[in-house]
């Protein structure tokens, strides 16, 4: 028997600049790694989403652990860039703490699928491309985080040990971020007001009065 139903062809589009086609590759991507999982994600998946053939997509990225490492370093250093002018700011340095953490808050429920690949991919799968971006760039971010804690030590500033100080701080920014757009479900407060309410609590119980 013949089978009537209609067969679905791939739609392919035209030519494109290679950094918008890119883009495009990697703004799928990043929708199809949350969605099915690194495991799950393909390229043929991916390719298919953007209108490509897999063998197109692989004129701009060799695998999908490169498109991994691309997203993550691209959120990395938008990270990066946002938060520069607050490092060298005159003010000082719990003002500027608490407007790098904010920031950093802010980027995370702003772009919630990359900062779940960045800083919620399982370790396995983080080797493929998080892990790597994280070590190119995200240290780099977290040094100049941990640099500002060190000028509110030295001015006399900090109750706690630097270094735990800082962590502490980074894992209450991630805390809020991560359990609020991973559980969207529980019945949470506006998310500005229980922000503020952590990061008030911690810099209080932080920083001397």
């Amino acid at each position: 028997m013949t089978d009537t139903a209609p067969i679905r062809s791939r739609v392919r589009k035209p030519k494109g600049e290679g950094h918008s086609r890119r883009a495009e590759i990697l703004a799928a991507a990043e929708r199809i790694f949350v969605e099915h999982g690194y495991e799950g994600a393909t390229i043929r998946k991916i390719a298919d989403e953007v209108g490509l053939s897999s063998t197109a997509l692989y004129m701009h990225f060799p695998d999908k652990g490169a498109i991994l490492h691309e997203i993550c370093r691209a959120a990395f250093e938008a990270l990066t860039e946002a938060t520069r002018n607050l490092i060298g700011e005159d003010a000082p340095p719990e003002q500027r703490l608490r407007a790098m953490i904010e920031g950093y808050v802010r980027f995370g429920f702003d772009n919630p699928n990359a900062y779940r690949l960045v800083y919620m991919t399982r370790p396995l799968e983080a080797r493929d491309g998080a892990q790597t971006a994280a070590q190119e760039v995200g240290y780099s971010l977290f040094s100049a985080f941990q640099a500002v804690v060190d000028e509110a030590a030295a001015a006399g500033r900090l109750k706690a040990e630097p270094r735990a100080a800082a962590q502490a701080i980074w894992a209450g920014g991630h805390g809020v971020v991560s359990l609020m757009i991973t559980k969207p479900y529980f019945d949470w407060v506006e998310r500005e007001r229980l922000t503020r309410t952590l990061l008030d609590a911690l810099f209080e119980g932080l920083l001397v009065s």
